[in-house]
């Protein structure tokens, strides 16, 4: 696709909190009708998210079009494995390949940190998002009611890729 192949991440930092809020703002807004409330990612203060997690900025054409956010769970707390705290796409981006291509970096740093598994977990009624996680290899492990809705904790093993390596 012509037009992934001029994109670029980076790192977001301090001076990008606004420029984070904006982005997630816009790519939630259209879920706010169907659950009745702003969802979560909505209600963060990216400055503390940007000082406590990772955030890669996807941008194109010289614009910042998406981000995700990752935390690593390697303290065997977790059961060890990269968290995608947050992924989000300006809406008018969609359908370009950004969210693939965000997910595909997700498992670069999963690899690069040794990590075999991401976990992730979505509204049940971000239906499209939904179907985005399971196309790209994310199972549902399972669900859970939130605030009148339903939380989907889903999961991607990448065990062959890091087979692959060794």
């Amino acid at each position: 696709m012509k037009e992934l192949s001029q994109v670029s991440i980076r790192r977001a930092g301090p001076p990008d909190a606004i420029l984070v809020r904006d982005i997630v703002r816009s790519a939630y807004a259209k879920w706010v009708p169907v659950i009745g409330r702003e969802p979560m990612p909505m209600t963060v203060e990216y400055a503390e998210a940007i000082a406590r997690n990772r955030i890669d900025l996807l941008e194109a054409g010289g614009m910042a079009v998406g981000l995700i956010e990752t935390i690593l769970r390697d303290d065997h707390l977790y059961d060890d494995h990269l968290y995608i705290e947050n992924i989000a796409v300006r809406p008018e981006c969609h359908g370009r390949g950004y969210g693939r291509h965000l997910l595909a970096h997700a498992e670069d740093i999963a690899f690069s940190a040794g990590q075999g598994e991401i976990r992730l977990l979505t509204n049940a009624a971000f239906a499209a998002n939904v179907v985005l996680y399971e196309h790209c290899g994310y199972t549902v492990t399972h669900t859970e009611p939130f605030m009148g809705g339903t939380t989907l904790y889903l999961k991607k093993r990448l065990e062959g890729r890091l087979q692959e390596s060794a």
